[in-house]
């Protein structure tokens, strides 16, 4: 199935010089940051919209994306999405053409988790985690694309990303954790290979692949966080407690701190604003993996 965005791609031709006023490094920039109504996304959205981007927060808890478009200003917009349903992503990137009249950033983030021993790991959670984490960055890829590519004929001086959140573990195995390090490798191998097709039309493809995100949700949620996964699992040697769990993964880091939004951000906004860089996976770690 495909979407027909031919309406939506003239509309972002006629609008390429007409963006929203904003004050910042990322000034006028229309941007999509999915999985955006917490964690990571919602840490990368607020400091891209500081730094004068319109924002789409793009997430499947729609009140919650609401609330957080409100908290952050009026160039933030709540948009619902299911990044691995195709008609959902096509919505998204319509929605947001028709909102603010076009698209110069999409920071595919959206992910999930799930851990456990390769020979009691169920095939529906590796089939979840494929579906949102690979098949939805190829979804949100699409899109965004098709719009850019249109974006691209209009004025071709004008450039455009996509930036895809990977992981540390698109960089090195993960032990029990081979359905997300397997996804967030196959990520890279996405984001190379668009990098090489689409800097015909000025779109740099690039992925941020940042450390553990201790303080997240992600991590601390109570119920499904890794601490909790990571321990029932038996990933940590001795570990007892979900603080033991904490400690392990915050000794593995050089700078002896779990990566932070802000970091993902600077990251983020350096793929935007350098002019010479596609298809690269960067690093943010805290020294954790090192690049050969």
């Amino acid at each position: 199935m495909s979407v027909d965005m031919t309406v939506w791609q003239e509309l972002a031709k006629k609008n390429i010089h007409n963006r929203p006023a904003g004050q910042g490094r990322l000034a006028g920039k229309i941007t999509i940051v999915t999985g955006a109504a917490q964690g990571f996304g919602k840490g990368i959205a607020e400091e891209l919209y500081a730094e004068g981007a319109t924002i789409i927060i793009a997430d499947m808890n729609q009140p919650l994306a609401e609330t957080v478009a409100k908290e952050m200003g009026e160039r933030a917009y709540a948009i619902a999405v299911n990044v691995s349903d195709e008609e959902s992503v096509a919505n998204l990137v319509a929605q947001t053409v028709e909102k603010f009249g076009g698209l110069d950033i999409m920071v595919a983030n959206a992910g999930v988790v799930r851990s456990g021993p390769i020979a009691s790991f169920e095939k529906k959670d590796f089939e979840f985690v494929t579906a949102i984490n690979y098949t939805g960055l190829f979804l949100c890829a699409k899109y965004a694309s098709i719009i850019m590519q249109a974006q691209h004929e209009a004025d071709p001086e004008a450039m455009f990303d996509i930036i895809a959140i990977s992981s540390k573990s698109g960089l090195e195995g993960s032990n029990k954790n081979f359905a997300y390090a397997g996804s967030k490798f196959g990520a890279i191998g996405l984001v190379q290979s668009w990098a090489l097709e689409l800097t015909a039309y000025n779109v740099k493809v690039n992925a941020v692949c940042p450390g553990n995100y201790l303080d997240g949700p992600l991590w601390s949620d109570p119920e499904r966080g890794l601490f909790v996964q990571y321990l029932q699992a038996g990933k940590v040697p001795g570990a007892k407690t979900v603080e033991d769990v904490r400690r392990f993964y915050e000794a593995k880091v050089p700078m002896n701190r779990g990566c932070l939004p802000i970091d993902v951000a600077r990251a983020v906004m350096y793929c935007v604003e350098q002019k010479y860089e596609t298809g690269q996976a960067i690093p943010v770690t805290g020294g954790q993996v090192m690049l050969n």
